[in-house]
């Protein structure tokens, strides 16, 4: 089935213009309506001895307006876009925007945001960690450089996890469309992988997807592992599970995506 909504979050802080072309080059593709959403949180701009006067209140609260609206004309000045647009939110609120975006996207089938971490100003932008948790929707991660919307080579980094089985299923409508797709499985026990990827290969097939299988072994660790692969292999797209709440700030901003988005071009469909 293919997207038939999307949500594009638009850091209000940022530059967009490779994620807003990306979002309308996939929404030509999936004959898909896009959803922009920007939200910002009031920063405190200081004040003496506790004093906060109703003045720094309304200068505080320009700045959000301010900011909401540049986001917006960011969005509806990328002409490639408007054919799509359903809809623009912009959002002033006082919960992080993670969980706002989050909330939003009950609305859209796919969250396309730019990367960001808890280190940046979350003010603006949404952690993309807290946004993969929270969505209930897969995720597209775009890396900060402009990359091509195409997806003609996709990699599925497997692993025998609910997430990682979720993943791959939301990113069926991107596998349909691709020239070539591959699973890999890295790490010890090579046997166990290949058994898991041989039954989803058999399971894509039923859906008219035909897959590579590449597994390895990995003594310098799963991510490196991984980044060669996608490497060797032109991989433009990255699906894979953000598992636990625990474990997702070590898969989402450690490993495995500061290799493959941090330090390449590909992007990643993660999901919880």
């Amino acid at each position: 089935m293919p997207f038939k909504t999307m949500m594009v979050h638009v850091a209000a802080s940022d530059g967009n213009a490779a994620l807003l072309a990306l979002t309308a080059a996939l929404a030509a593709q999936q004959d898909a309506r896009v959803i922009g959403i920007a939200a910002c949180e009031p920063v405190q701009i200081g004040y003496v001895d506790g004093d906060f006067t109703g003045a720094l209140a309304v200068a505080e609260q320009q700045i959000v307006d301010d900011t909401l609206t540049t986001a917006g004309i960011e969005f509806r000045a990328c002409a490639a876009l408007q054919p799509y647009v359903l809809e623009w939110r912009a959002i002033a609120t006082l919960e992080p925007i993670a969980h706002v975006v989050a909330t939003a996207a009950r609305c859209a089938d796919l969250v396309i945001t730019g990367l960001s971490s808890s280190a940046l100003d979350t003010s603006r932008r949404a952690d993309t960690g807290e946004l993969v948790i929270h969505a209930g929707r897969p995720v597209l991660v775009i890396p900060p450089r402009a990359v091509s919307a195409a997806f003609e080579t996709v990699l599925v980094a497997w692993n025998d996890t609910p997430e990682c089985r979720r993943a791959t299923s939301d990113a069926l409508p991107f596998l349909a469309r691709a020239d070539r797709v591959i699973l890999a499985g890295v790490g010890s026990d090579l046997d166990a992988a290949r058994a898991q990827i041989t039954d989803v290969v058999a399971w894509l097939h039923r859906h008219g997807i035909d897959a590579d299988i590449i597994v390895t072994h990995a003594p310098s660790g799963n991510a490196q592992a991984l980044a060669r692969i996608a490497e060797d292999h032109a991989v433009d797209l990255i699906v894979a599970g953000a598992y636990g709440h625990n474990r997702l700030s070590e898969w989402a901003f450690g490993g495995v995506t500061r290799a493959l988005l941090l330090e390449g071009n590909h992007c990643a469909l993660l999901a919880h």
